[in-house]
C-alpha cells in the first residue's frame, strides 16, 4: 500500500528570513517570507510556524501559529510573520503545505538557532534583496 502513494518533491519554494525596516518599532527587523519561484501558481498554501531550543539551560518554546494564503502567484513572495529578536537564538520551525496542479506538496524549512544574522545573507531569488534561506 505504502509503495502506492506517490510524494512529490517540492522544488522552487523557500522560506526566507529578510532584515528590513519596521515603522512600528523604528528600527530593522526579521521577517520570514514564502517565495514561489515556480512558473506556477501555489493554491491553498498553509505555513504553521513555531520555535524551540534551549536557552541557557532551560527548554523553551513559543506558541504555534497558522497563516494561510489562498495564493501565491508565479514568481512571487508573500510575508508570513515577524520574527521576534529573542525568538533568532531558537529554531525557527515552518512547515508548508500547498497545492499545485492538483497535487499536495509538504514541506519544512527551518532557521537553525542563531543561523539568522547580517553576516549569513545571501541573495534571494524572485525578491532581489538579501536574506537567509532555511534548511
Amino acid at each position: 500500500m505504502k509503495k502506492d502513494i506517490i510524494i512529490p518533491k517540492s522544488e522552487g519554494v523557500h522560506v526566507v528570513a529578510i532584515h528590513e525596516w519596521n515603522d512600528d518599532f523604528m528600527e530593522k527587523t526579521w521577517y520570514a517570507y514564502l517565495i514561489n519561484e515556480t512558473e506556477y501558481k501555489l493554491e491553498m498554501a498553509i505555513v504553521v510556524s513555531r520555535a524551540y531550543g534551549i536557552i541557557n539551560g532551560e527548554e523553551r518554546k513559543t506558541g504555534t501559529f497558522r497563516h494561510a494564503f489562498n495564493e501565491v502567484e508565479a514568481n512571487s513572495s508573500v510575508k508570513i510573520e515577524l520574527l521576534e529578536n529573542n525568538v533568532l537564538q531558537l529554531n525557527n520551525e515552518f512547515m508548508l503545505t500547498y497545492f499545485l496542479d492538483g497535487k499536495l506538496y509538504d514541506k519544512k524549512f527551518t532557521f537553525r538557532s542563531n543561523t539568522i544574522n547580517e553576516k549569513a545573507t545571501v541573495e534571494l531569488p524572485v525578491v532581489n534583496q538579501r536574506g537567509i534561506l532555511a534548511n
